[in-house]
């Protein structure tokens, strides 16, 4: 079996979602799965040693640009399947699938979409590609892929709804795994004296109630939104502070220069956002309406229960506002003002429990086997 990705460049979300996954699953379920990505010829040589070194076994393949290239790259995975002697294929995306599905009769294939999202959607609503002729037909390839693949993983059951609304998706050859922390990430049970000692290297102090937004501030992120109920909230309560885990961006300064004692912002290696996330209160996941969101599933908000924080959420972002609501692990952000606060021991480690029991690999034991076992 090959895990596929096309033109997905190696980052933290790829090594989490992509790499991990497929050593969890050779090492937990013998899956015997090899990694196949096809790449952009920018940085290619880079990008592939990147790859190379997080799994040595992955092959990583030039990918050339625009549709009319489409069939070149269909004929490298040709040749790569033969040689591999493989004829099951999960495809991370739609690009990813709609490649292995033009080769699904010829080489009598089995392919699983791994749908990410509402890839369509967030190609109109973001400009996330600049081809018109990619945005044009992109809803045409979605359904085609939601439609005539042999199995599918979804990251919502809101994405497994806009397929049945949008593309009359009526079966049930689906699992439905949200993204998860890394295999590397090994709860324990949090201690006051540690968050206590992470809070004093951040110099907070013990009224401070610190809200950190962790990652990054794309179009989707919807930063105005954010910024608004940043300012009414920290003048609302003047114990609030703002720690933004975040490259460097423009809209953060200006939040800095109108709050110099109340926005912070740092970027770190990502083996070290758990320590930093110990020392604060309150995790922000506010976005915008959009179909996007709407089906989205943020792998944020698994970070913030990892370390124990309640999160403010916008209504409709996939399932996790409903999964605020019915594990009283937040608040739904509105227009009334918030009660906030800081935890006890006890709660942030009940929701770091909600963490182990939803949102790591081994939880989804059961639906990881129900994939393996079609597709083999």
């Amino acid at each position: 079996m090959i895990y596929l990705t096309y033109a997905d460049q190696p980052s933290g979300v790829y090594s989490s979602q992509v790499v991990d996954v497929c050593n969890f699953l050779n090492d937990s379920h013998n899956a015997n799965i090899r990694l196949v990505s096809f790449i952009s010829l920018h940085n290619f040589s880079n990008n592939r040693q990147k790859i190379k070194r997080e799994m040595h076994s992955a092959i990583v393949l030039p990918m050339l640009p625009r549709m009319t290239s489409f069939g070149f790259n269909t004929l490298m995975l040709f040749f790569v399947l033969l040689f591999l002697n493989q004829r099951s294929v999960i495809a991370r995306n739609v690009l990813a699938a709609k490649l292995a599905l033009r080769l699904k009769s010829f080489l009598k294939l089995k392919v699983c979409f791994d749908g990410r999202g509402a890839i369509a959607a967030e190609w109109n609503e973001y400009q996330v590609v600049p081809l018109q002729e990619w945005k044009t037909n992109i809803h045409a390839w979605e359904k085609s892929v939601v439609l005539n693949s042999d199995f599918r993983i979804a990251v919502s059951e809101e994405l497994v709804n806009y397929w049945n609304d949008r593309y009359c998706y009526s079966e049930c050859k689906h699992v439905v795994i949200p993204c998860t922390l890394n295999t590397g990430f090994h709860p324990e049970m949090l201690k006051q004296e540690e968050i206590e000692k992470a809070r004093e290297k951040m110099n907070f102090k013990s009224d401070d109630i610190v809200l950190v937004y962790s990652g990054s501030t794309a179009g989707w992120q919807s930063f105005d939104l954010l910024q608004g109920f940043l300012q009414k909230i920290i003048n609302q309560n003047e114990n609030i502070k703002v720690l933004f885990l975040s490259e460097k961006d423009k809209n953060v300064d200006q939040l800095k220069t109108e709050f110099p004692d109340k926005i912070f912002q740092t970027f770190v290696k990502h083996s070290e956002v758990s320590e930093i996330l110990k020392s604060c209160d309150i995790g922000i996941l506010i976005r915008e309406k959009s179909v996007t969101n709407q089906v989205a599933s943020p792998t944020k908000f698994a970070e913030y229960l990892s370390a124990g924080l309640p999160v403010i959420i916008s209504e409709g972002i996939g399932d996790y506002t409903s999964f605020v609501r019915q594990n009283n692990c937040g608040w739904v952000f509105d227009k009334t003002q918030l009660q906030l606060n800081r935890l006890d021991i006890s709660e942030r480690n009940r929701l770091l429990q909600l963490l182990i029991d939803h949102f790591t690999k081994n939880s989804h034991n059961a639906s990881y086997t129900n994939l393996i076992q079609f597709m083999t």
